[in-house]
């Protein structure tokens, strides 16, 4: 047994579905389970419809309805298919009808309208699928065991559900059936409708594959799996062919969002593979994702970077050895529910990082208390993913780089895996700063005047960039 996911831009419309159908049928043999995302921008047009509900009064579903409708029609479904979908879209207008009248749109009926995107793609697809000759059916997936907690837009499922959606599945599957199951979504203990969060859809993909000891999880999406760099910074960016749970789920949290670091707890509780395929190429290897490797690798597996960062240093203005300080210099942002990115501390200060939308007004007053409080914004986080056991190499490798570029280093933090270093630059560098690293790990370096071959243990020798400030590297 497998489990297939396909996210919304696979789904988009009746070619992609065709296209989809092709695909899983080249794997029937492997008894597969198929995940679908809503299609294309539908979950973004249910939203809309819902603000243009609660604010105007204004109540329609033409854009959602034409869509679907047109996908039956365009795959030539019968109208048995478009019965499947008359009530799911007179129950979304009945909500959003609902909604305009007493002008309240709360967490929970959110989750209900939001639902009815994976609801109308599972029916649809499961349609077509039946028509080509595969024995497919379509699942809501608190039908197969998602039950989940109350926590509207971010619930999580009980623990009942890793023993529910195997006695629910695999049944189905034993008897030759292709469930196609809506991702994303789940029902609470009390029958109320909930979503899963960011990455929910592969999240419910990866939870069916380890929950039913799958043999692999495939997630199809419009890549080519995870790459060496962000391919709109780094034109050759490269399919990475292996990495394992702790460095995809550090690649997603510093930038790389191919997977939601979530999507993969179930796979890494259970040991199962994750291979990350791309839906409009088929034929290309992807990116598999493992518990540990069984061979030999690069030093570095991938290098990403956010941008519009905050980096805030803060030095006590106590005697060296009062305890409490970094509790209370924490605490202060726990209060605030503000996510600390990145961190470096020593016994009389700390510098950190955090997204540059939060407010730090309030924050500041506080600590100024105890500290003073720096606070430069602009910053970027440049993240290498490598081999824990060549991190001097990779280090040295990277500041040589960043001293030829002229770019200074402001901040450093290696992870306690140990599989990640990164650290803090200007924003405005940072694309210069990947491209040059890229370049360094996995390309020939090209500087004025020659071309040099670089790899392991042999930095780049960029005189060029180093005479010329900044950019003569890239």
């Amino acid at each position: 047994m497998i489990v297939m996911k396909f996210g919304g831009s696979s789904v988009a419309d009746a070619e992609r579905i065709r296209r989809v159908a092709e695909i899983v049928r080249a794997q029937l043999a492997r008894k597969p389970v198929l995940v679908l995302s809503a299609m294309g921008d539908t979950t973004d047009h249910l939203l809309e419809a819902a603000d243009d509900a609660y604010r105007k009064g204004l109540v329609s579903i033409d854009r959602i309805e034409n869509l679907h409708l047109k996908a039956l029609r365009d795959l030539k479904l019968s109208p048995e298919a478009r019965k499947e979908l008359s009530p799911l879209l007179k129950e979304l207008q009945s909500l959003l009808s609902g909604i305009s009248l007493i002008r309240e749109l709360t967490p929970r009926t959110r989750d209900y309208l939001v639902s009815f995107g994976e609801r109308l793609s599972v029916r649809i697809t499961a349609a077509y699928l039946r028509s080509t000759g595969i024995k497919a059916k379509a699942y809501d997936a608190w039908e197969l065991g998602f039950v989940s907690d109350s926590g509207f837009t971010e619930a999580k499922l009980i623990k009942e559900s890793w023993s529910l959606i195997p006695e629910k599945i695999i049944p189905l599957v034993r008897e030759g059936l292709l469930p196609v199951v809506t991702g994303f979504i789940a029902q609470d203990v009390n029958g109320n409708i909930t979503t899963l969060g960011r990455g929910g859809s592969d999240f419910s993909a990866t939870m069916i594959a380890a929950s039913c000891k799958a043999e692999e999880a495939q997630v199809w999406k419009d890549v080519d799996g995870i790459l060496t760099a962000d391919p709109r910074i780094v034109k050759d960016a490269k399919p990475v062919e292996t990495v394992t749970y702790e460095e995809a789920a550090e690649l997603a949290y510093f930038g790389a969002q191919v997977l939601h670091p979530r999507a993969m707890e179930p796979c890494i509780k259970s040991g199962t593979p994750v291979l990350v395929k791309n839906s409009y190429n088929p034929p290309a290897p992807g990116t598999r994702i493992v518990p540990f490797f069984e061979k030999k690798t690069l030093p570095v597996r991938a290098i990403t970077s956010r941008r519009n960062v905050t980096l805030v240093d803060i030095v006590s203005t106590r005697m060296v050895g009062q305890y409490g300080f970094l509790s209370e210099v924490f605490s202060a942002f726990a209060r605030r529910r503000f996510s600390v990115d990145m961190v470096a501390t020593s016994e009389v200060s700390v510098s950190l990082t955090l997204d540059a939308v939060h407010d730090l007004g309030e924050v500041r007053k506080e600590l100024s208390q105890i500290a003073s409080v720096d606070i430069r914004t602009g910053k970027a986080i440049v993240t290498i993913i490598g081999n824990v056991k060549r991190s001097s190499e990779i280090l040295a490798r990277a500041f040589r780089t960043c001293q030829l570029l002229g770019v200074t280093v402001q901040m450093v933090s290696q992870g306690a895996s140990k599989v990640n270093i990164s650290f803090i630059v200007n924003d405005t560098e940072a694309p210069e700063v990947v491209k040059a690293l890229h370049m360094d790990f996995f390309d020939i370096l090209e500087v004025p005047g020659k071309i040099e071959k670089t790899g392991p243990g042999k930095p780049a020798q960029a005189a060029g960039a180093a005479q010329s400030g900044k950019g003569g590297a890239v």
